[in-house]
């Protein structure tokens, strides 16, 4: 009775959760009063079961906790209380707590973006450069920074070679090159006319066909020539027939 009446003081207190006590209900109710012995516990052992079992839970999910923590944080010192037998709520909270605080101060602190962001990069570059799963992403990533360093290498030589200033964009580089061919054209076209003597592109033309008229049969006799004189050389051929005579 004495045990009965400690554990009621107890239960009753205001620290006591109010699933323990449940008042008993009928006739029951009035044989245990007569007795002295009033209680509402009739269903407390399977409660205590049930607790007993949240108890030893305790171990696994604190035993869980701290390899979460040693993933997480690693840099942070060992619970002193991880080798007690008794795990209380409050040694999950301080792991838990701790490992939230260090999220919070590295979002804080750092510029890491948040996996949303990572992925959505990761999306908006594989619609850039034509990906269409994640295993292409880091093989197209390497084509594209080799191809960057080649173009990169063939503008520094191009600023160098056209003596342009480093900071000149590619345009200007494609413009300068363009007036460079076209005055290389240019120049062309003026040794031509030089050296067809004509200014004219109607005689240009009319010399290039006397050129064809004229060059394969001429070709044919240096060709007998070399092969009558037993010669092999086109200097030869003079100081051959000077001999002859």
């Amino acid at each position: 009775l004495k045990v009965l009446s400690h554990i009621d003081s107890i239960l009753r207190s205001p620290r006591a959760p109010p699933l323990i006590y449940r008042p008993s209900k009928g006739p029951m109710q009035n044989n245990i009063k007569n007795n002295g012995q009033e209680c509402g516990f009739e269903h407390l052992p399977l409660t205590i079961e049930m607790w007993a079992d949240q108890l030893m839970a305790l171990k696994d999910l604190h035993r869980s906790l701290r390899k979460l923590s040693v993933e997480l944080v690693p840099w942070h010192s060992a619970d002193p209380q991880d080798n007690r037998e008794a795990i209380r709520v409050e040694d999950l909270q301080f792991i838990a707590d701790a490992i939230l605080e260090d999220i919070e101060n590295k979002e804080k602190n750092s510029q890491t973006p948040s996996l949303p962001t990572l992925f959505a990069i990761v999306s908006h570059f594989q619609k850039l450069f034509d990906v269409n799963s994640l295993h292409g992403v880091y093989p197209r990533m390497n084509e594209v920074y080799t191809k960057l360093g080649a173009m990169t290498n063939a503008m520094r030589n191009l600023h160098e070679l056209l003596q342009l200033d480093s900071s000149a964009s590619p345009t200007v580089v494609v413009d300068t090159v363009g007036k460079l061919c076209d005055i290389i054209n240019e120049n062309v076209t003026e040794q031509v006319q030089q050296l067809l003597g004509t200014q004219d592109i109607h005689s240009i033309i009319n010399k290039l066909e006397e050129h064809e008229c004229f060059f394969p049969p001429f070709q044919a006799l240096i060709q007998d020539l070399l092969s009558l004189l037993e010669i092999s050389n086109l200097d030869d051929i003079l100081p051959t027939v000077q001999n002859l005579k």
